[in-house]
């Protein structure tokens, strides 16, 4: 790996981490069409990868708002019963499509990153979880939410599995729009959440071959003090704005690989 290599990696870290600590979007979101699309990673090992360096990034994260007392175990507990079983049914998916397939499931998800980073960013900007009343974490306890915060976990450990997108934001919108929980204690559940699911999920990409410890190293290197830059910049520049700039581009960019992916299917 050369110098330049190795610069540009560290570089898209940095640009990662500050965007995420100004923003707080998920880092999967950010990171990885810049792998595919600026540093040129294969998607699968751009998936690999991307789980890996999410998982890593979230321990410190998970860890202080555990003490914190940001976390409820309740919805933790639930999120996990439905994603674990779907992270290791989009790997299973993911291994089936890359046999049957090979060279070809880098199209196959081009195009499911693509639709992604079109509908997600969306549906965050419509805010649609503004009609919703909030609802209570002790409420987590009755059987009614018991089995719809599963179903958001299977379907969002799915595309974890798939494309390492999922964990974060993705998470976080459907439980806001659909319950409206309060988002106080919302983001550490989540992320102490995504640890346990990244923990999976990088563990069977690595088994597949699919992690590139080069790359993950580089981008850490880059990332962790970009999001202690990022976060030190959000007295200075509006969050609120730069969110929905970020969001554009990400449109953008998963318009362009969606078409570029369904140009080269026909």
């Amino acid at each position: 790996m050369d110098l330049g290599v190795i610069a540009g990696r560290i570089t898209v870290g940095l640009l990662v981490g500050v965007l995420v600590g100004l923003t707080g979007l998920g880092g999967g979101m950010v990171l990885l069409p810049l792998l595919i699309s600026v540093l040129g990673v294969p998607p699968i090992m751009a998936v690999g990868s991307d789980a890996m360096i999410n998982f890593v990034t979230k321990i410190g994260a998970g860890s202080l708002h555990l003490r914190q007392g940001n976390v409820s175990w309740p919805l933790v507990r639930n999120l996990a019963y439905g994603s674990i079983p779907g992270a290791i049914v989009g790997v299973i998916v993911l291994a089936s499509v890359r046999a049957a397939y090979g060279n070809g499931v880098n199209d196959f998800l081009r195009a499911t990153i693509g639709v992604l980073l079109v509908v997600v960013p969306i549906g965050y900007l419509l805010k649609l979880r503004k009609s919703v009343p909030e609802i209570s974490f002790s409420s987590l306890q009755e059987n009614r939410f018991r089995f719809g915060v599963m179903v958001i976990g299977f379907f969002a450990g799915t595309l974890v599995g798939l494309t390492s997108i999922g964990s974060g934001i993705v998470i976080l919108m459907l439980l806001l729009v659909v319950y409206g929980f309060p988002p106080a204690m919302m983001v550490g559940t989540d992320i102490v959440h995504a640890v346990l699911l990244g923990a999976l999920t990088s563990f069977l990409q690595f088994k597949l071959g699919n992690v590139d410890f080069g790359l993950v190293a580089c981008v850490l290197i880059g990332s962790v003090p970009g999001g202690l830059l990022g976060a030190y910049l959000t007295n200075y520049i509006s969050s609120s704005r730069l969110k929905q700039l970020l969001c554009a581009l990400l449109i953008a960019v998963g318009a362009r690989m969606l078409w570029g992916a369904l140009l080269h299917g026909t």
